[in-house]
């Protein structure tokens, strides 16, 4: 807390300015587009201030902040998501997402949470599918499946039930949870039915799932090195 906290402050910061700002959704602009975007930049920094040399030598890291930029690029389209960048902004976090999985790595496999995480995710969209039409159809089954891998594999990296776990594996795990949340209200407010603060849900949760997931990449040359001495 005492090394990572003060780097974390223009995050929260941010956010902060994102919630009290408050700007409607229905005037899209460029000013929208940076106030949402500014807490992914300032993790961006966040995960810059670790080095250069850190962020070339360790490819989760680097798949973690290529992640949080793809992630930027579809919170701006999102914003003008009424004026048909939604599926743009689909895209963009198919992307992250994809990403994401790769730092978290395919070790250890742990079939038993892959296989409780695609029974989550066939259920959404078993929910879903009734509500969805012409592409979404098919876009949104590719997008659960590609956040219900993400998910899988933060799990899979915790290993709670011996002693490998760390702090930042609990973080990308929980990291994971919150983006998945963030997304099935998405989902659900879109296509299904109006969820009450919705907007708040999801930017709360998204951002707080941002932040958990880049704290996650703090800690990979340590354990990077203690794989080398193994």
């Amino acid at each position: 807390v005492k090394s990572e906290g003060p780097k974390l402050v223009p995050f929260f910061k941010a956010t902060c300015v994102y919630f009290v700002l408050w700007l409607p959704t229905s005037s899209p602009s460029w000013f929208s587009a940076l106030i949402k975007c500014l807490p992914i930049f300032c993790l961006w920094v966040f995960l810059l201030a670790h080095g250069i040399n850190f962020l070339v030598s360790h490819q989760s890291a680097s798949r973690i902040l290529a992640g949080l930029i793809f992630s930027a690029v579809g919170d701006a389209f999102l914003i003008w998501q009424e004026q048909g960048y939604f599926i743009h902004g689909l895209l963009m976090f198919a992307i992250t997402h994809i990403l994401y999985s790769s730092a978290f790595g395919m070790k250890p496999m742990d079939l038993k949470a892959g296989l409780l995480m695609g029974l989550v995710c066939s259920s959404c969209y078993a929910f879903l599918y009734s509500y969805l039409s012409g592409p979404f159809t098919y876009l949104v089954a590719v997008y659960i499946a590609l956040i219900g891998f993400m998910g899988w594999r933060a799990v899979a990296g915790m290993q709670l039930c011996n002693d490998l776990w760390t702090w930042t594996k609990l973080s990308a795990c929980i990291g994971a949870m919150l983006f998945m949340v963030s997304d099935l209200t998405i989902a659900l407010n879109k296509f299904c039915f109006p969820v009450p603060y919705s907007r708040f849900i999801i930017m709360a949760t998204y951002y707080a799932a941002q932040m958990l997931i880049a704290l996650s990449a703090v800690e990979s040359r340590d354990e990077e090195d203690f794989r080398k001495r193994s």
